[in-house]
């Protein structure tokens, strides 16, 4: 089973508009609600493909409360810890040109909810062949959160895959999750014009750089291994790092060697982008991708 988690998830709620005027009254015809937050998204995909799954985190008041109620609608397995403060929303207000979004920061999550959280993570270990760390970090929590986990997780012999930005990256990172999937913007913001060298001297494993359309980079202790899509995909690039983040842990659990592993991770990824809303994927575009990825 493996085992995501998102500790700073959110309700998503999307406005559609027909322009987004600055300083004007928008009247809202519909509002679409969605259990948000990277490792949610990577719940959902690795649902979608079958594969057992349970999704885990913090959850907090009313907002909370809506977030596991649409997460079970959609019947991914799920087991949260319960915190005081509300959970978070993101509002993306959609027009014919663009999307522009609102990010609230999170609750502030006392030190006993996260003392509960990894006494909880603890008894989930032992059901885990995999565990993703996912996401940013809500206020309150220790930077070092995500190194924390991955300890636990190393002491029991699971191995991790860490997806997160910032001082959370950084700290993370220094605590050698299996694999490590940054961005190359957030790379740079550690390691500015990074060398697989400054890669490695970061981080004890392996990490996987995405870059858009161009693909993957991955940066293992000793080679380095890049793959493609044969095509651009028109779409979506919302959840596609996500559903590479799916594609790694499954790899990571069956032990596939890094190329075929990249190749998935791609295709699976451009399947994202065909699909409108993030954690899902087109099949048909997913089974295209994986025949002709360039790695």
């Amino acid at each position: 089973m493996i085992v995501t988690v998102t500790l700073n998830p959110a309700l998503d709620l999307t406005y559609p508009v027909d322009a987004l005027v600055p300083h004007h009254t928008h009247r809202v015809a519909a509002v679409s609600e969605r259990a948000g937050g990277k490792g949610l998204n990577v719940a959902r995909v690795l649902h979608a493909l079958g594969e057992p799954v349970l999704a885990t985190g913090l959850l907090g008041g009313p907002t909370g409360a809506i977030v596991a109620g649409l997460l079970d609608a959609e019947g991914v397995p799920a087991s949260f810890t319960r915190i005081t403060g509300d959970t978070r929303r993101t509002v993306a207000v959609v027009d014919h040109e663009d999307a522009t979004g609102f990010w609230e920061p999170g609750p502030i999550v006392a030190p006993a909810d996260w003392s509960r959280f990894v006494d909880h993570f603890r008894g989930l270990i032992g059901r885990a062949s995999v565990v993703t760390l996912c996401g940013s970090l809500p206020p309150g929590l220790p930077i070092d959160a995500y190194g924390v986990l991955t300890a636990l997780a190393h002491d029991a012999g699971v191995p991790v895959l860490l997806d997160t930005s910032g001082p959370a990256l950084r700290a993370g990172l220094a605590a050698g999750p299996a694999v490590t999937k940054p961005n190359t913007s957030e790379l740079s913001a550690l390691a500015p014009d990074w060398t697989p060298a400054d890669v490695r001297a970061l981080t004890s494993g392996s990490v996987v750089v995405t870059d858009g359309p161009a693909g993957l980079r991955a940066i293992t202790p000793d080679a380095e291994f890049r793959c493609a899509p044969p095509v651009p995909v028109a779409g979506n690039p919302t959840g596609a790092g996500d559903a590479c983040a799916a594609a790694l842990a499954r790899g990571l659990r069956d032990r596939v060697p890094w190329p075929p592993l990249l190749a998935d991770a791609v295709a699976l990824g451009a399947a994202a982008v065909a699909s409108p809303v993030a954690g899902a994927f087109d099949p048909a575009v997913y089974r295209e991708m994986l025949a002709g990825a360039g790695c």
